[in-house]
């Protein structure tokens, strides 16, 4: 069952989500996304969190893929709740 909309950085740690869309604000950057598998209709979960807040770990695809929390912020999806 999917629920609320959100950021991906907003997501909380062992949870899972679906990626809806990549927001406008993702343009300096959006080929760089979508080349590491961050496309729409993909499971991602928060897998671990720098120290200082930045980066996040993520799986997504099977692997593991470190994002800054500003990339994250643009990056729309709908949690999955369990």
């Amino acid at each position: 069952m999917v629920t609320a909309v959100s950021t991906l950085n907003q997501l909380a740690y062992g949870k899972e989500a679906v990626i809806t869309h990549l927001l406008p604000e993702s343009s300096p950057f959006r080929r760089k996304l979508l080349a590491m598998g961050i496309t729409p209709g993909c499971k991602v979960s928060l897998v671990r969190v720098a120290p200082f807040g930045d980066p996040l770990e993520i799986k997504i695809r099977g692997f593991f893929l470190c994002l800054r929390r500003k990339e994250a912020a643009t990056i729309a999806i709908k949690e999955i709740a369990e």
